[in-house]
């Protein structure tokens, strides 16, 4: 039978209740604070502001580390995983490997957040989207769907980084245009050795030269180590338009991790992610049969960046004794992760395929 732990997770932000002092937490359905013992509701204000895009460079010196003043460092000593909360919290559990073995530290929260994507699925409904997502593993052993058993589930607020640059690119390309001649060739046919004569392309080629200015707006790369790339991509996309200034109420009673992918490293993966659309951008401004890029020459001015948070349901299920990982998006519901396959129904499948590619070969005359 599958089993849920309902229990609270830890809080990272209190805002005590008005009606019984209890400590509210954000409520995804409502979008405001709401008390678990008394179910009095706050509204919360959103705005959306803070517009300002930091300077890269300045950063790199003089960071704005004033997050450090709300919150503690939590770092798990199994997976190396640092979670961020309030001053007097402690942490029982890590939220990514559920190891019990975490120490508060010294190290700085870092830059506090100027953005915020707040939760609109609940625990509940997360777990039901789960639960659904499990039930069409066709390749999963049968017993699957009765015979997990799920953990703790985590709402948790994952850091990414966000890049702004204006960009002039100077670019040297290979341009092929087509164009066919006549040739005579020997061939064996039927045991004999004959000669034809037919049309074959040929490509002349070009260079020329060119720039490319393109400004790019928020380009987003993820500020997290211990997040699996593979699960997380699958979980994508989250619509940005829905971001809304910090303000800790969005936290109450979720949990946020501290990023793992410093700021430098971050802008060295935006700018791949850049240059991979700089060179898309090029080959479609040229013209020709054949468009090769043989060199580009970019320069990256005005460089900015924001700090993000983008929410995630975290939890794992055993089966088999076996641990498998998976995320909820806390904004769309989508679910990915990992199940167990069976071997039986995958042999089954291929040899089902494979019977009914020989009866369409065999019959393909008459059909």
């Amino acid at each position: 039978m599958t089993n849920v732990d309902n229990e609270f997770i830890e809080e990272t932000e209190v805002n005590q209740c008005s009606s019984c002092g209890g400590n509210t937490v954000y409520d995804p359905i409502s979008r405001g604070l709401k008390c678990p013992f008394c179910g009095t509701e706050v509204k919360i204000e959103a705005t959306r502001e803070n517009t300002t895009e930091h300077d890269y460079l300045d950063a790199l010196d003089q960071a704005d580390h004033n997050w450090s003043n709300e919150k503690r460092v939590f770092k798990c000593d199994n997976c190396g995983a640092e979670t961020l909360l309030d001053n007097d919290k402690i942490a029982d559990f890590c939220t990514f490997c559920g190891s019990s073995h975490i120490a508060v530290t010294e190290n700085d929260a870092g830059i506090k957040p100027a953005l915020v994507l707040p939760f609109q699925i609940s625990k509940e409904e997360a777990v039901e989207k789960f639960r659904k997502w499990i039930s069409k593993r066709y390749f999963a052993p049968s017993r699957l769907k009765e015979d997990y058993e799920m953990k703790k589930i985590s709402g948790t607020y994952i850091p990414y980084w966000t890049f702004d640059s204006q960009t002039k690119s100077a670019y040297t390309v290979r341009i092929g245009t087509y164009y066919y001649v006549m040739e005579t060739r020997t061939v064996h046919r039927d045991g004999k050795m004959q000669q034809v004569t037919e049309q074959v392309r040929k490509i002349r080629w070009r260079t020329e030269y060119g720039t490319y200015n393109k400004f790019f707006d928020d380009v987003l790369v993820k500020a997290s180590r211990n997040v699996a790339s593979g699960l997380i991509n699958k979980v994508e996309p989250f619509q940005l338009n829905g971001l809304l200034d910090y303000k800790t109420e969005y936290l109450s009673g979720f949990l946020a991790e501290r990023y793992s992918i410093p700021l430098k490293e971050g802008w060295f993966s935006a700018r791949a992610i850049i240059d991979r659309r700089i060179r898309n951008g090029i080959l479609r401004k040229e013209t020709g049969d054949e468009v090769r890029i043989v060199k580009v020459n970019t320069s990256y001015d005005d460089i900015t960046f924001k700090h993000i948070l983008l929410p995630l349901w975290i939890s794992s299920f055993t089966f088999n004794n076996n641990v498998y990982r998976f995320l909820v998006n806390g904004q769309t519901g989508k679910v990915s992760g990992t199940a167990p396959i069976s071997v039986w129904k995958v042999m089954f499948t291929v040899l089902v395929t494979v019977f009914v590619i020989g009866i369409v070969y065999l019959f393909k005359d008459v059909l």
